[in-house]
């Protein structure tokens, strides 16, 4: 049987390694670009954060859309599975903080080698610089394959193109035009774990390159103030544009940008800069430090609680909450501060604000949320319903999740499933 599988990022090369295992299958991957697994090779900053090694329950919890049809398809290749054949194709592994897998190198390029090799080893024959123009369905029940040079004929074609996150890796939503011509649903497709956009342009450029630590943030619509969209706690990154880092990216899953008007809501960004402390002991701290420092300027005191860089911003802002003209807070003796200021200064402190103006695009996009729709494929073969013989896996299904090596497990997972029923 030929089997022919478009797309050589994670989903292919795993959809090839499962297909091949029948040595009777002359197994073909069509790879647009010049290697496999670009995408792969630039994931976790180079270092490939290949899976995560945490328990069945706790890998559903992290998968924000469409979990559910991952149950079938991950009870034949789960992320235990996935370490052990990387391992076996010679790329040793390490699991690092958050169950995060990486390997032992931390060169992408290493679980990129130990797999094309693992591929060739088991007489896949890989095609590069073939880029799919369009797939067709042949009345001998065939499929019919045009690149830009060259026409195949396959049984089983399996769609792993990928979505449209990081375009430059070939990523180009290619896969969604092929099953919208197969009259497959598809639904809209947005960016997700991306950085946001902020208002306060200033501010953040202000604080360009500042990574918090040990913060916590709230973001929820100043419309409906009482409705929190998303909250958590860990790092987070200011930019030249925004904020970034992994509580950001996460909290992009939640959003739902299909439904958000950016420029008529106010999407509010609150961050905790002090956490571990309420309203009340950062208060008795405050006076403790104005007490201790009397001669002390309230600039000079504030260098012990906020980073460097954030220091002048957090004045500036606290100046004109306060209507400060002739003369900054920060320059004012700590005997000389009033009640108001101070707990203007505790308020700020627990709810530093950023207003939203929207997400990043697809080019700073770790994954791409929409897709193939699931309930047009079958969960345990990947194979589409209306289509006998078409099979879609990876990043092109409507299904993704947080960061910490789950969406490239999803990738493996859907596209060992299609790779693996592919033969039947």
């Amino acid at each position: 049987m030929k089997i022919c599988i478009i797309g050589g990022g994670a989903a292919g090369m795993l959809a090839a390694i499962a297909a091949s295992k029948n040595k009777e299958n002359i197994v073909t991957i069509l790879e647009k670009n010049e290697k496999l697994g670009k995408k792969l090779y630039i994931s976790g900053k180079g270092r490939c954060n290949l899976t995560n090694n945490c328990d069945k329950e706790e890998f559903f919890k992290n998968v924000i859309r469409n979990g559910r049809f991952l149950y079938s398809s991950f009870a034949i290749f789960s992320n235990d599975d996935l370490q052990k054949l990387v391992t076996s194709a010679g790329c040793p592994l390490k699991v690092e903080r958050g169950n995060r897998v990486f390997p032992v190198s931390d060169k992408s390029s290493d679980v990129i080698k130990a797999l094309t090799k693992f591929l060739k080893d088991s007489g896949v024959d890989i095609r590069y610089n073939e880029n799919v123009k369009s797939i067709k369905k042949c009345e001998d029940d065939k499929f019919s394959i045009e690149t830009s040079d060259n026409t195949y004929t396959s049984d089983r074609v399996i769609i792993a193109t990928g979505g449209k996150s990081y375009p430059l890796t070939g990523s180009t939503g290619d896969g969604y035009k092929f099953a919208k011509n197969f009259s497959i649903k598809v639904t809209n497709q947005y960016p997700s774990l991306v950085p946001f956009d902020v208002k306060e342009i200033t501010d953040v450029v202000d604080m360009e390159g500042l990574s918090l630590k040990n913060v916590s943030i709230k973001i929820y619509d100043k419309n409906d103030p009482k409705k929190v969209l998303y909250n958590d706690f860990g790092e987070m990154l200011f930019t030249h544009f925004g904020v970034s880092g992994p509580i950001i990216l996460s909290a992009s899953s939640f959003i739902d940008a299909e439904k958000t008007n950016f420029n008529s809501s106010k999407i509010k960004l609150s961050i905790d800069l002090k956490p571990a402390l309420t309203h009340e002991k950062l208060d008795d701290r405050l006076i403790r430090e104005f007490s201790d420092n009397k001669n002390k300027k309230i600039k000079s005191i504030m260098e012990s609680l906020l980073p460097k860089s954030m220091l002048n911003v957090f004045i500036r802002r606290l100046d004109d909450k306060l209507g400060a003209i002739n003369k900054s807070v920060g320059d004012v003796k700590a005997s000389e501060i009033d009640k108001i200021s101070r707990k203007e200064i505790v308020n700020m402190l627990k709810d530093f604000e950023f207003t939203i103006a929207g997400t990043r695009g697809f080019d700073e996009a770790i994954v791409t949320r929409g897709g193939v729709d699931v309930k047009e494929i079958n969960p345990k073969t990947m194979e589409s319903k209306k289509i006998s013989g078409l099979y879609f896996a990876g990043e092109v299904l409507d299904v993704d999740a947080l960061t910490g090596g789950f969406n490239i497990q999803i990738a493996a997972t859907t596209g060992f499933a299609a790779g693996f029923y592919s033969n039947s």
